[in-house]
């Protein structure tokens, strides 16, 4: 063979294998593109994933017509979504979540009865404050026997109802007795705030101390009475995604409606207070 003839098979073989080379490198790379464009689709996919499925909400009674409005402007915001409540007494509700009740979201009437979840370890996250209320006397349409004050709850001839202490809304009252030096003999505690206003509304009884709200909810069914004790006992609201949650994502996003501006404005709407 001629040494021409072996130069020139050397060098067709190491093209041949600098082809093969390019080619392998070629091949990774478009491999590692494509596993690049593919996580690149996945990460665009999540961020822009829509919010779906249920959502379930424990929220002290006296959020309910506030709550119930938000919920179905979640829903109508994120067709495929469904907001199921509980509303109840707070202690009730933290009872129920410690004890393994399944639910996505905490909204408490406050931080003592949110305490109790956090406590156990079951919120996720610091609980934000999101609204504030305040106590006022219901009386009768028309306040027939002339309730103008705390005090004039004190008369024996008066069947006022009041809250469980256990229940944020009998502890406010405690605080706001107790800020105006006044004792008082209810004919009842009830188990959250609208059952209290639900004995006014029957007849059952001539007053009760409940949250302004409940005082607007109920409309001409009853009639408020303001004192200046209740200022002693303001009541924050606070509110978590738990960590039992099955759908954090329509949580997380339940949530920063309750806290947008027209969460708020629905809020105070009800006659809550900001934060």
């Amino acid at each position: 063979m001629t040494r021409s003839v072996r130069r020139t098979r050397r060098v067709l073989q190491v093209t041949g294998a600098g082809a093969t080379a390019l080619l392998a490198l070629s091949a990774c790379s478009s491999s590692g593109d494509s596993a690049s464009a593919t996580s690149d689709s996945a990460t665009s996919a999540d961020a822009s994933g829509k919010v779906s499925g249920e959502v379930t909400v424990f929220a002290a009674a006296s959020l309910k017509e506030s709550f119930t409005t938000l919920g179905k402007e979640f829903e109508k915001q994120h067709p495929g979504t469904k907001v199921t409540f509980s509303f109840g007494g707070s202690d009730a509700l933290a009872a129920s979540i410690t004890g393994g009740a399944p639910a996505d979201v905490f909204a408490s009437a406050s931080p003592r009865t949110m305490k109790i979840v956090t406590d156990a370890g079951d919120a996720s996250g610091t609980p934000a404050t999101f609204v504030r209320n305040q106590l006022e006397i219901a009386t009768l349409p028309g306040n027939p026997d002339k309730i103008s004050s705390l005090e004039d709850l004190t008369d024996p001839k008066l069947k006022v109802v009041l809250c469980d202490e256990a229940v944020p809304c009998g502890s406010a009252a405690r605080k706001a007795l107790d800020a105006g030096e006044l004792k008082l003999t209810p004919v009842s505690y009830e188990e959250d705030v609208k059952s209290a206003l639900n004995k006014v509304v029957l007849k059952e009884a001539d007053a009760a101390v409940v949250y302004k709200t409940d005082v607007r909810a109920a409309g001409d069914k009853v009639e408020g009475v303001d004192f200046p004790e209740s200022a002693d006992a303001v009541n924050d609201y606070p509110i978590t995604l738990l960590k039992s949650s099955q759908n954090t994502e329509a949580a997380e996003a339940f949530i920063e409606l309750v806290q947008s501006a027209e969460g708020q404005k629905v809020l105070i709407e009800a006659g809550f207070l900001e934060p």
